[in-house]
């Protein structure tokens, strides 16, 4: 059984861990807030986007494809952008998108090589022996274009250079401060048809509906021209989204994971004072009965003592008595 000392040190211990771990739980509660907030304001431009993007593709029949919206007729290599956290203590949030990403590629059953974001998935996929093309790592908080285009710029090529016959996005798609999903975005091409959906549906995240129909476009100065000049840039705006999708969904994981390490420590702490108090209550009641059996023999021998003397003192008095 611990010792008195020891369990005082360690109901210390875990009190410095409440203070630690509601201090995180504070500062993710204040950064997921202006992270969803970046999410749902960003969040429709890009599904409007992706869809114009699939009704020029549509549309464009007569026109030739831009590279990046053309599907290749057999997919033999495929990369994933495999978007993670560089800090821990978010709960299941990096080892869920990491297993989701490692079961998708086994699916696929083809070869696959990955861009990591962020060090838990960079360090995770390169113990397990996975082919890291790219790493990137300190993302900002607030997140801009040019901080996502060396990642973009990577995949589109690897695409159009024939590297990747396929390019997907595992990120956590945020849904509400509860739940985070781990999905696999089909980003290049930019179509509705890819391999992912044929093979592993489950873990690919639903497209925005696309509008029904073929649509007009007019194009100023001409179709080719701005078709070349957007479809880069929707392109990375896709990526962009994942990553603030991401994001939000890693700070509403770690709030809600250091919420619970709060009340498991504050739990714990009342289970270890009962237990102190216990053992404290029963290292007195052992000293108190210490003293009252020490009171008692001391009682007994004053006794016991009292008797000799008074028998020493009678057995005199009869010697003078017989002596007279």
């Amino acid at each position: 059984m611990a010792t008195l000392r020891e369990v005082k040190n360690r109901i210390r211990s875990v009190k410095n861990i409440a203070q630690i771990t509601r201090a995180l739980e504070a500062v993710s509660a204040s950064r997921v807030r202006r992270a969803q907030a970046r999410v749902l304001a960003s969040r429709a431009f890009a599904e409007k986007a992706w869809e114009i993007l699939v009704n020029i593709q549509a549309a464009s029949k007569s026109l030739p494809l831009h590279p990046l919206l053309t599907s290749r007729e057999e997919v033999n290599r495929v990369m994933v952008v495999v978007i993670t956290s560089d800090r821990g203590l978010a709960g299941a949030y990096n080892t869920n998108i990491l297993r989701v990403a490692q079961r998708f590629a086994t699916r696929l059953g083809k070869p696959v090589n990955y861009v990591t974001v962020g060090r838990k998935g960079r360090d995770s996929l390169a113990r397990s022996g996975a082919d890291i093309v790219a790493s990137f790592s300190d993302m900002p908080a607030e997140p801009k274009i040019s901080d996502i285009s060396p990642i973009a710029r990577i995949a589109m090529d690897a695409y159009l250079d024939g590297e990747a016959d396929e390019v997907l996005i595992a990120y956590t798609d945020f849904i509400n401060m509860l739940a985070q999903r781990p999905a696999v975005l089909g980003w290049l091409p930019l179509t509705t048809d890819t391999i992912a959906q044929q093979v592993a549906a489950e873990y690919v995240k639903d497209v925005a509906a696309v509008s029904g129909g073929i649509q007009n476009y007019d194009y100023e100065p001409s179709a080719t021209a701005v078709v070349d000049e957007i479809v880069p840039r929707f392109t990375e705006l896709q990526l962009y989204q994942a990553l603030l999708e991401a994001q939000a969904s890693e700070h509403a994981a770690r709030m809600a994971a250091m919420k619970n390490a709060t009340d498991n420590a504050t739990q714990l702490t009342a289970d270890l004072t009962l237990q102190y108090n216990k053992a404290r209550q029963a290292s007195i009641t052992a000293e108190i009965l210490d003293i009252v059996g020490g009171a008692n023999a001391l009682q007994q021998a004053i006794d016991k003592a009292s008797s000799d003397i008074e028998g020493i003192f009678d057995s005199s008095v009869q010697l003078q008595d017989v002596s007279s």
